[in-house]
C-alpha cells in the first residue's frame, strides 16, 4: 500500500537555516496534465537561501498563510500520471517549478507537476547532475534569447559571474548565437573560464557591447556596457535605469520542456559543465544553506530525499 503522506521541506516564519522544517505531508494526486514525480535529487540555489532568509517575504512577494516551499529544479521519476499525460509512469524526468509565493518546492519526496514543463533525462546522465541543468541552464538559455545573436557590428559580450552555476552556462552557450565570451571572475577561477573557451578578466573595465549580469552587479554592470549596447540582468523585480542608449532587460526564468531536453542532451554529451560539489540528505537541508552562504564552492550541493 502507498504512503499517505510524504516529506517536504519549507520555512513557516523565515531566519535563515535555522528556520527549515521538514516534515510529513498529505500526498497529492495529479490532475489533467500533470504528473508525480518521486524526487531523486534537488540542488541548493541562492535564490532558496533567500527565500528561507525572508528576502522575498520582505519584499512582498511572498504570502503564505501557513508555510513556504522551498526547492526549485529538480530530477526523478514519475509515479502517477494523470488524464492527457503522455509520459509513461517510470521514466526520468527533471524539471523546474517558479514563482516565490508557493506552499511547495523540490526539497521534497514528492512532487506534482505540469508534464510540459517536463523533460526525460538522458540514459546516460544520472539523476543527480540532472537536476542541476534545469533553473541555471534555463536562466542562461532564455538570458541569451533577450541577448539576441550577436549584431554584426559588436559581438563582444562579457559574464559576470562566469565561474558560477548560470554563468559558466552562458559561456558554453553563448558563442552558438555569434558572441565572443569574456568571462568577469575570481583569478583562481581562470583555468575553469578557460576551460569553457572563454576569454577571462578580473577588472570591471567598460566598453563591452553587451553585459550577461549572471553576478547581479546590477549598476556596476551596467556601467560596463559601451553606448547603445545591451545589458541583461538576473533580477526582474529591480533592473537598473537605462542610460546612454543601452538595452536593459532581466530574465524571468519560466519552465521550458523542450529547451531543457536539449539541454540535458548537451550535458550528457559532456559539452556542458555539470558540477556536483556534495550531495547531503534532505534532512541536511540546513547544513546545506549554511555551506552555500560561506562561497567559495564551484560545484552544486543537491540534496537526496
Amino acid at each position: 500500500m502507498s504512503k499517505s503522506t510524504f516529506r517536504t521541506a519549507f520555512v513557516r516564519t523565515p531566519g535563515g537555516p535555522d528556520s527549515i522544517e521538514i516534515a510529513e505531508v498529505p500526498v497529492v494526486e495529479p490532475g489533467p496534465g500533470e504528473v508525480r514525480v518521486e524526487i531523486a535529487a534537488a540542488p541548493v540555489n541562492p535564490v532558496d537561501l533567500a527565500v528561507a532568509g525572508g528576502v522575498f517575504h520582505g519584499m512582498g512577494l511572498i504570502d503564505q498563510p501557513d508555510r513556504t516551499g522551498l526547492g526549485w529544479d529538480f530530477a526523478g521519476v514519475v509515479v502517477a500520471t494523470g488524464p492527457g499525460v503522455d509520459v509513461a509512469v517510470g521514466a526520468r524526468v527533471a524539471g523546474l517549478v517558479t514563482g516565490f509565493d508557493r506552499d511547495f518546492g523540490t526539497y521534497a519526496e514528492q512532487l506534482v507537476v505540469a508534464a510540459a514543463d517536463l523533460a526525460v533525462v538522458p540514459d546516460n546522465l544520472d539523476l543527480i547532475p540532472a537536476s542541476t541543468v534545469p533553473l541555471n541552464g534555463l536562466t542562461a538559455a532564455q538570458i541569451l534569447d533577450l541577448l539576441g545573436d550577436a549584431p554584426s557590428d559588436g559581438n563582444r559580450l562579457l559574464v559576470t559571474g562566469v565561474a558560477g552555476a548560470v554563468g559558466g552556462y552562458l559561456a558554453a552557450l553563448a558563442p552558438g548565437r555569434g558572441w565572443q565570451v569574456t568571462g568577469l571572475a575570481r583569478s583562481e577561477d581562470e583555468q575553469f573560464v578557460r576551460g569553457l573557451g572563454a576569454g577571462f578578466t578580473t577588472h570591471l573595465e567598460p566598453g563591452w557591447d553587451a553585459v550577461a549580469d549572471a553576478a547581479a552587479l546590477q549598476d556596476r554592470g551596467l556601467a560596463l556596457v559601451r553606448d547603445g549596447g545591451t545589458f541583461v540582468g538576473v533580477r526582474p523585480n529591480a533592473e537598473p535605469a537605462a542610460e546612454r542608449g543601452i538595452a536593459v532587460h532581466a530574465v524571468a526564468v519560466r519552465p521550458d520542456g523542450p529547451r531543457l531536453a536539449e539541454l540535458l542532451g548537451r550535458t550528457a554529451s559532456g559539452e556542458l559543465p555539470a558540477r556536483v560539489h556534495a550531495v547531503l540528505p534532505l534532512d541536511q537541508a540546513a547544513d546545506a544553506h549554511r555551506a552555500v552562504a560561506k562561497g567559495g564552492v564551484r560545484g552544486r550541493f543537491v540534496l537526496q530525499p
